[in-house]
């Protein structure tokens, strides 16, 4: 199959991209190996956004929301009827497994599924499903998440949460008010900068009172089936945990750098591209959304990267002209 454009990655940076390209008039297909927005699908079930609801929006469609700040399922049932509305090619749970370059500068892309030809790849894939890891004993094991959804199997357990930015703070909060018993593990000595100002005051309330036990500027030394042990004022503590939330973050994967020979900064894992048409050091593969960031997720947000489509389509219309 012969595209002018594949785009990796069916978030709404990537269906901003699909939108775009379908205005100047280009063929192009979406692959994601989850479904439509799948990191959003994979957001805590109650979430609600920081931005309002014109800042997530893509297309022109207007996000319309109950509340000032939509919620996660407003978000989702709002991309989908962007991908309805304008007749996107989406592939949903098709993984892209290879991305090659072939002799006559065009490139091959590679599924389970099918094999796909283009003159353009573009690289939209987020950095959710990456999670930071601690590298310690017994982060692997099956009571221990990365990502949070709902606190209702957790009633009456003993939950440690460890994180000091917005996910973690909502998780304990959420745990809390539904019956969990709740620590909250931080290497800070406080709650992280970023946090949404109307969580912030929870939070900091809650920890304070004791009513989610506080451990800051600790460090998590390894996990067990029953206990998290932790080094705390200067001694060792074991922690009673059924469950754990690890939520320490996420990074942009450099996996399709790799594949196509995209220069990248190895501590940073920022790739290496032109900041107006988002193009990298490879002719024809560009990046879109906040896999721009590598590591520095706090970045790039929905709220801007929904732009990168109109500069990165423009770029290959200037191109083909």
């Amino acid at each position: 199959m012969n595209y002018d454009i594949v785009i990796v990655g069916a978030g709404p940076s990537g269906l901003a991209c699909a939108i775009e390209a379908k205005k100047l008039g280009f063929s192009s297909v979406v692959l994601d190996k989850g479904c439509i927005t799948n990191s959003i699908f994979h957001f805590p079930s109650q979430m609600v956004f920081f931005t309002t609801p014109e800042l997530l929006e893509v297309g022109g469609l207007p996000l319309v929301s109950d509340r000032e700040k939509p919620t996660r399922n407003e978000a989702l049932k709002y991309y989908r009827r962007v991908v309805a509305t304008y007749k996107l090619d989406v592939h949903q749970y098709e993984e892209v497994e290879r991305i090659e370059r072939t002799a006559a500068r065009r490139f091959r892309t590679y599924t389970a599924q099918a094999e796909y030809e283009s003159n353009n790849v573009v690289l939209s894939t987020g950095y959710y499903d990456n999670p930071n890891l601690m590298g310690i004993p017994g982060e692997d094991l099956p009571h221990v998440a990365h990502y949070y959804g709902e606190p209702y199997p957790f009633y009456d357990r003993d939950v440690v949460v460890i994180g000091g930015k917005n996910s973690a703070a909502e998780a304990a909060l959420d745990l809390f008010r539904n019956g969990a018993r709740v620590s909250l593990v931080h290497r800070g000595a406080e709650m992280g900068k970023t946090i949404k100002y109307w969580v912030r005051p929870d939070i900091e309330n809650r920890l304070k009172n004791g009513e989610i036990t506080p451990y800051l500027s600790a460090q998590v030394l390894s996990i067990t089936p029953t206990h998290v042990h932790i080094q705390h004022d200067g001694s060792t503590k074991k922690l009673r945990a059924d469950q754990v939330f690890a939520l320490t973050g996420y990074h942009s994967s450099t996996k399709f750098f790799e594949q196509l020979g995209v220069t990248w900064d190895p501590v940073t894992l920022r790739p290496q591209y032109n900041t107006e048409t988002f193009e990298t050091n490879v002719q024809g593969v560009y990046l879109a959304g906040s896999v721009v960031g590598g590591r520095q997720n706090g970045e790039v947000f929905i709220e801007n990267g929904r732009f990168h489509g109109e500069s990165v389509v423009r770029a290959i219309k200037g191109r083909n002209l």
